[in-house]
């Protein structure tokens, strides 16, 4: 199992937001249909999205699924 400090899927999320014109957390949350508190976890590595989120979020970026979220083995 992983640890805080070796998440197993990390995630672009934060930078991402910033090259996009400094997309906030809520209208990432509102493109993907999550809560900004949602967003606000992704970004911390205290949450992994199902697949169905991964997919949205990446589409709300206009990145394929690789370009946003990165899966380490444990």
């Amino acid at each position: 199992m992983a640890t805080a400090k070796t998440p197993v899927i990390s995630n672009q999320i934060r930078r991402l937001r910033f090259e996009c014109g400094e997309l906030t957390q809520q209208q990432l949350a509102d493109q993907a249909g999550v809560t900004r508190q949602t967003i606000i976890a992704l970004e911390g590595d205290k949450y992994a999205p199902s697949l169905e989120l991964a997919f949205r979020i990446a589409a709300a970026f206009g990145k394929p699924l690789e370009a946003v979220f990165q899966y380490r083995k444990p």
